[in-house]
């Protein structure tokens, strides 16, 4: 370039550039650095002959290792599955009750559930399983329709509302703000509602209402009726929220969720390990607690939880 000189100073040719006095001289680079530099192309050569690299039209290049990444994947998952093949095949075979009564299969069943509940469930119920407005929370021990593990294996083959399959749990509650009840009316019934769990003071009216149009799935004292899927109100356990205007909210215009049914979308081993999971977070049930429900269930301290 034309602006090149030899520094003074140093006696190093300049490159030519200069900006506000100061100039940029020509050193050699470090022979280190060039011959890193060099050992780098000679790798990239290399890497692009062994190694899937270069995109083609309808494919990349092979590598003449024919290695890659998915093939190394189906490599591992082979192997694992082959190692696992014993005790998915006795998940497959056992009853869920006698997987229970053996700990090294309960183990085994439950750390499948806790894998794929991470893929499939923690939309939902969040990573923890503990739930939010209008998604259960797992971990304690309120169930619409029974936790032991043949129930909870139930729910997940069949869902909660699930369109087309005839085994699906289903419940419907009423709208009462459609023309059933007045608003004065429905205010009264919340008040008696919130009185199940000591949150409000109790009201004739509202106990007369509910005895009348509450009582057939939610059982004279409110404890709910697992048959309907009916949810225990006296529990102070709320899945839409507890406030009088949540519960007034709920009883005009109620909202019913849906949980699909996971038959025919997960392996019956799947399945089974997912419910073994879910029993263990905390609020599974047994087998003989299955009956102590709804009306004949013992009475309990109200739950603060909400």
């Amino acid at each position: 370039m034309a602006n090149k000189h030899i520094d003074e100073a140093t006696g190093v040719e300049t490159v030519g550039h200069e900006w506000d006095g100061i100039e940029e001289l020509n050193n050699p680079l470090p022979r280190w650095w060039v011959w890193t530099f060099y050992a780098c192309i000679v790798f990239a050569i290399g890497y692009g002959i062994a190694y899937p690299a270069w995109p083609l039209i309808n494919k990349g290049t092979e590598g003449v290792l024919c290695w890659t990444s998915r093939g190394q994947l189906a490599k591992e998952m082979a192997a694992e599955n082959q190692r696992r093949a014993s005790t998915v095949a006795e998940l497959a075979r056992l009853p869920l009750g006698k997987i229970q009564g053996n700990e090294r299969l309960m183990r085994a069943a439950v750390s499948g559930g806790r894998a794929a509940f991470k893929v499939n469930c923690v939309q939902c119920h969040g990573a923890g399983a503990a739930g939010s407005p209008g998604f259960p929370n797992l971990n304690d021990d309120d169930w619409l329709w029974g936790g032991d593990l043949d129930t909870i294996h139930t729910t997940l083959m069949h869902g909660i509302r699930q369109p087309g399959d005839g085994e699906t749990r289903n419940s419907i509650m009423p709208a009462f703000g459609d023309g059933f009840l007045t608003s004065d009316q429905i205010g009264a019934l919340a008040d008696h509602v919130l009185s199940l769990s000591g949150k409000a003071q109790d009201n004739t009216e509202g106990a007369r209402l509910f005895a009348e149009n509450c009582s057939v799935c939610h059982g004279d004292n409110g404890r709910g009726l697992r048959q309907f899927g009916a949810p225990d109100l006296a529990d102070a356990i709320w899945l839409y929220g507890g406030t009088r205007d949540d519960i007034v909210r709920q009883i005009t215009s109620p909202r019913m969720g849906v949980m699909p049914a996971w038959s025919g979308r997960l392996d019956p081993v799947t399945i089974k390990m997912l419910a073994a999971y879910v029993h263990s977070l905390g609020g599974g049930e047994d087998f003989a607690e299955v009956a102590q429900q709804g009306e004949d269930a013992p009475e309990a301290e109200p739950d603060e939880q909400s």
